[in-house]
């Protein structure tokens, strides 16, 4: 007898309901029962602090929220019920585990999470009933299709919609930059609270993405690209208004483009020709090391300084050479011979670096002093007011990363549906086919090297000037697997798949830096537990999601695009 027998439709909704009134109950309750170590639990969940259970925040907040959304989609007249129930358990099950896992471990034992010398907290444990009741009874039912709404709407009203998404989506960045604190500093509960936004945000996407708004938001964007694009950059800019504008945050968003610039050119190498490159971090470092010298530092070879535009494209064109130069072998060999070849491009410019070969990297002492870049009197590492509104140092940096990461995106997309695109997706499927129809594969790959090196050349003259040091032990084989891991993560091919790829392998670490030594271990577990539920990355193309997940064009599994023929003595399945 399966669950599906068991759990007969009315017998699943009565227990999702229940579920949904005990993550209210939950969220009403004290979570700890005594004060920790390193203090009280954040959010008043503490039972000697709980002195107003209905004034809930952060994490309680999130609880009472899933309950209420749970109850109202078991009442209202939706075709995709069990879908939404079920994502809002798991986002559910996610924020109750993860507190309560972490009160206990902090807490010496059960009864910091249930009771102890005549004290009771059971919130944690209620929560965690409440989403497995609601997750196990939602699943056990039959899972609909997820609609398909209609994108032939007024353009005011498109546009209107996207205005909506981006400008939420900008919130909800700034505010899981600010969960927590800065990195954990001064907040020893930063990564719990960080990784339980997480998960309640995770369950309202799935929830959103059951009722089929954000596929809607995604085919709007496509029909309307160009509007997409303008306020996708406009929103980025507003990132320092937000909360997230901070001195730190600035910083780690600028390093988040630079190693998405990086990423995006090695998404040409890896995702659209198919070659693996495991020393691409070299072609950073050869434009890194190619505009220090011609930035006026003390320590720069060269003995003249060059405009920062000039030296980027110096640097630019230097590393596009060593690129064609790193591809000319993919003539004679192909798959695991040709990562070899680039594993040692890159040992070698890293061994060659630290020795000072030609006396251009400094060595051990590495190329110090690089100046800030400065344009019209404005140096980009000084703090920046505009109209009484005062912006964090490094502002201007994170400006000319957008603009960077904005040119990068327009290339590899031009690129990526023109004909030399195609070719390299050709011979990514195929190189022998590729080869018989005519495609000049060894042109195409030792193009696609250059390419990609090129715009990894360009974000290193902006990484040299940012860092304001250039030192070899920067660009490191584990850089090289850091940027590989970012396009696979991202989907391969996909041009805001390499964007968010940086962006989750750079933050993540930041925020996980409460739990010490056990950070790049919960870190590694979240990459593979990515690549075994969604191998097609978490912003794939259209190829890659009907290669590897069985989807269509819009993200809908193929069994779900096939509908019984309706016409008399029709028996087969057309698809729709």
């Amino acid at each position: 007898m399966s669950l599906k027998d068991v759990l007969t439709p009315a017998i699943a909704r009565t227990l999702i309901i229940v579920g949904g009134v005990l993550a209210i109950i939950s969220a009403l309750l004290p979570w700890a029962t005594f004060t920790l170590n390193e203090g009280a639990y954040p959010d008043k969940a503490t039972l000697q602090f709980f002195d107003a259970p209905f004034a809930v925040s952060g994490f309680r907040l999130h609880t009472l929220l899933v309950g209420v959304a749970v109850l109202v989609v078991a009442f209202a007249p939706l075709k995709v019920r069990n879908r939404v129930q079920r994502a809002l358990g798991w986002g559910l099950i996610g924020i109750a585990v993860i507190n309560t896992l972490f009160i206990l471990g902090h807490g010496g034992g059960l009864g910091a999470i249930t009771a102890i010398d005549g004290n009771f907290a059971f919130g944690g444990i209620i929560a965690i009933v409440a989403g497995v009741l609601i997750a196990v009874s939602a699943g056990s039912g039959t899972i609909e299709p997820i609609p398909h709404w209609n994108t032939k709407v007024p353009t005011l009203v498109a546009y209107a919609a996207l205005v909506v998404s981006f400008v939420s989506l900008l919130l909800v960045v700034a505010m899981m930059l600010n969960a927590g604190g800065q990195g954990g500093v001064g907040n020893p509960y930063a990564g719990p609270i960080f990784l339980s936004l997480l998960a309640f945000l995770a369950g309202v996407l799935g929830a959103l993405h059951g009722i089929g708004l954000t596929g809607w938001i995604s085919r709007l964007s496509d029909d309307h690209k160009w509007f997409s694009v303008v306020v996708l950059l406009l929103v980025a800019l507003a990132l320092p208004f937000t909360e997230a504008g901070t001195d730190y945050w600035m910083t780690t968003a600028a390093n988040i483009g630079v190693y998405a610039a990086t990423a995006i050119g090695l998404n040409i190498v890896v995702g659209l020709a198919g070659l693996l490159d495991l020393g691409y971090v070299a072609f950073l470092g050869i434009g890194a090391f190619v505009a220090a010298n011609f930035s006026g530092a003390a320590a720069a070879k060269m003995g003249f300084e060059l405009p920062f535009v000039v030296a980027a494209i110096i640097a630019a064109i230097v590393a596009g050479i060593f690129g064609a130069v790193v591809g000319s072998p993919t003539l004679r060999v192909r798959g695991d011979y040709l990562a070899i070849v680039t594993l040692a491009f890159g040992e070698i410019f890293k061994k060659s670096a630290q020795n000072d070969i030609g006396g251009l990297t400094g060595g051990a002492n590495a190329i110090p002093g690089v100046p800030a870049i400065n344009w019209f009197g404005l140096g980009f590492d000084k703090p920046l007011e505009i109209a009484g509104f005062k912006l964090p140092s490094g502002v201007l940096y994170y400006v000319l990363i957008i603009v960077l990461v904005a040119l990068v995106m327009v290339v590899f997309a031009n690129l990526k549906n023109s004909r030399i695109g195609r070719s390299w997706i050709a011979i990514r499927e195929d190189e022998d086919a590729a080869r018989a129809m005519g495609i000049k594969t060894g042109q195409a790959k030792i193009l696609a090297f250059m390419i990609g090196a090129t715009l990894a050349g360009l974000a290193g003259a902006v990484f040299a000037h940012k860092t304001s040091t250039v030192a070899y032990d920067s660009f490191q084989f584990i850089e090289s697997v850091t940027l590989l891991a970012a396009v696979i993560l991202g989907g391969m091919g996909s041009i805001p798949g390499a964007v968010l790829g940086a962006a989750l392998l750079l933050v993540l670490p930041e925020k996980l830096r409460e739990f010490s030594d056990y950070r790049l271990i919960l870190f590694g577990l979240a990459l593979v537990l990515i690549m075994r539920f969604r191998p097609q990355g978490l912003v794939p193309d259209r190829h890659r999601r009907a290669e590897l997940a069985n989807e269509g064009a819009e993200g809908v599994p193929i069994e779900e695009l096939n509908v019984a023929d309706d016409t008399p003595g029709g028996k087969t399945e057309v698809a729709r």
